[in-house]
């Protein structure tokens, strides 16, 4: 019960963490009370009167996992790739974003062909190297890239 405990409110304080660092940003933020729509928050942007929705769905990795783990999301679902879904993904051991649009994640991601997690997305931010842990330089263009959601 203890570890059920310690990684669901892992994934509670991470999804707040980003969730400040979207409002520090000037984001207009709106939280969902579930997330059965791989939903766990609501960008209201409002450009010169236009108003926009983005739907986005946090992932993080904790600064305790295994270094070959702090990047790597496995087992993803990815419902209903569309223009205004955008997943963030963050690593605290490198301290580091990924602003991914969801039909840019479906094109990056290794997607599973067979076995218990046949049609489920992949992706490893990470590198584990001589001096650490390090962002893989192929997804160098989403760290940080919270102007794509502007």
């Amino acid at each position: 019960m203890t570890q059920f405990r310690s990684s669901a409110s892992f994934g509670k304080r991470q999804e707040y963490i980003a969730v400040a660092e979207l409002l520090h940003r000037n984001f207009d933020v709106y939280m969902t009370l579930v997330d059965d729509q791989q939903i766990d928050c609501v960008l209201r942007l409002d450009t010169g009167g236009q108003l926009r929705y983005l739907d986005i769905q946090i992932k993080a990795r904790s600064a305790g996992c295994a270094p070959v783990n702090a990047g790597r999301f496995a087992a993803m679902e990815i419902r209903q790739p569309r223009e205004n879904f955008f997943f963030i993904f963050y690593s605290e051991q490198v301290k580091t974003y990924w602003i991914l649009p969801s039909l840019e994640l479906i094109q990056e991601a290794n997607q599973n062909k067979e076995g218990a997690n046949k049609g489920k997305y992949s992706i490893n931010f990470c590198n584990v190297t001589k001096s650490g842990v390090k962002p893989r330089p192929r997804f160098q263009k989403y760290e940080n890239t919270f102007s794509l959601l502007a």
